[in-house]
């Protein structure tokens, strides 16, 4: 087996190209792709979760997301690249842990996942019928015609292949990127200190350590993509061969880049805008910062504008959570020992996810946040441990050994791991 997983191998790095080639368009619709997977509907929270622990966390915070995002990230694709030509996340495991591995995290990794879609899709569903209701006047049709619609029309993205879906979401990103750079720029006038009445108030280092320990799940997932990492990585094996990681690291840190910058300026727009007081409200209230900025501000272009970004914001999720969810039960279903063809496993795997995330959409359950919050630890696990795990035992990647970031990206896996357990026992 090994013998053959190497003959492949020796094959596909003759084919690669000798030097690696200058960035391309594709190599920038990947950024965005992967920029469109993190940045969607749970940024819209992020001001309210992450500045309602005060200042001095906060600015920690914002000097961790990067380092954070970018090197868990990047270790999982490094993970995926590991493994053989054309091998997706779930295949690497079993190649390197076993069958009984590969199928326990197979099973852990749908269901990290498909909890998220299924929020979206409900988030979707209410999305479109606030805005209908509320900015254009309309009755919405039916909830199971309208969740019905709507997911189909997404799907209708789906049945278009992988690379649709990409393009899709990096053509979403626009307009995404704008409007958040709208907001936050908007905000700048009424900007008046908001946060920075606690700059005097520094919390004991016991008190701040514990506001960073709750605080950082919240970052960790707002910036989470891991669902589209492993289709990543393998394109970019197919696309680079041997020089596959470094082009994935140089998308991956642009991407990284840019989306903490953009975030950041919006989250510390919105802080600097709103008080500690006013964040708390919001959150009581359960309400997206736009939603919140809007009733804040009685401002009819923001009223309006609110509920499209986040329904761009939601679809770019939606559609990037879906490369991971269909991943893991293709392997679910392959590991069961069903053998059907390629197309007609897309096509249940396709039907399965338009049933369930319609039926979803249409019960609209308040339960939902707590499975996301379930599937968080799972998220964490496979994001930051697993490829550290892997550098320790396996012997493709044991060049990446010894590095610091290996020592940091575990540290934080495990903080985000312990932080939601606690959430959960509370």
């Amino acid at each position: 087996m090994n013998d053959q997983a190497n003959s492949v191998e020796e094959r596909f790095d003759a084919a690669a190209p000798a030097e690696l080639s200058s960035w391309n368009r594709q190599d920038t619709t990947w950024m965005l792709g992967l920029f469109g997977t993190a940045i969607g509907a749970g940024t819209l929270f992020l001001p309210i979760n992450a500045g309602l622990g005060g200042f001095w966390p906060l600015v920690v915070l914002a000097l961790l997301a990067f380092p954070m995002t970018f090197y868990a990230h990047r270790g999982l694709t490094r993970f995926v690249l590991s493994g053989r030509e054309g091998a997706d996340i779930t295949e690497v495991v079993e190649q390197h842990f076993g069958i009984k591995a590969g199928a326990l995290i197979t099973l852990l990794y749908f269901f990290a996942i498909f909890p998220i879609l299924l929020i979206y899709s409900v988030g979707l569903t209410n999305t479109v019928t606030s805005f209908l209701e509320h900015q254009l006047h309309i009755t919405p049709p039916p909830r199971a015609l309208l969740s019905f619609v709507l997911i189909l029309g997404l799907l209708a993205v789906v049945r278009c292949g992988e690379q649709a879906i990409v393009k899709a979401m990096s053509l979403m990103v626009y307009p995404f990127i704008v409007a958040l750079l709208f907001l936050a720029v908007y905000l700048i006038p009424h900007w008046n200190g908001g946060i920075l009445t606690t700059v005097s108030q520094v919390p004991p280092p016991s008190a701040l350590l514990h506001t960073l320990w709750l605080a950082i799940p919240v970052m960790v997932f707002s910036f989470n993509h891991s669902p589209i990492i492993s289709a990543f990585a393998v394109d970019q094996k197919r696309q680079y061969g041997v020089h596959a990681d470094e082009r994935s690291s140089q998308i991956l840190f642009r991407a990284h880049a840019l989306m903490v910058l953009m975030v950041l300026f919006f989250v510390f727009s919105c802080v600097l805008t709103l008080s500690p007081e006013q964040l708390a409200e919001a959150k009581e209230q359960n309400l997206s910062i736009l939603s919140y900025l809007a009733n804040h501000f009685n401002n009819p272009t923001i009223e309006f504008a609110a509920p499209l970004i986040a329904f761009v914001a939601i679809s770019k999720s939606f559609l990037g959570h879906y490369i991971g969810a269909s991943e893991g039960l293709k392997g679910l279903i392959v590991k069961s020992g069903k053998r059907p063809s390629a197309k007609a496993l897309d096509r249940i795997v396709a039907a399965f996810m338009l049933v369930i995330c319609w039926i979803i959409a249409t019960l609209n359950p308040s339960i939902l946040g707590m499975i996301e919050t379930v599937g968080g630890p799972v998220i964490a696990a496979i994001l930051f441990l697993m490829p550290m795990y892997a550098i320790r035992k396996v012997p493709a990647m044991a060049r990446y050994r010894g590095q610091a970031s290996n020592v940091f990206v575990t540290a934080v896996g495990l903080v985000a791991i312990s932080a939601l357990v606690y959430k959960l026992a509370m």
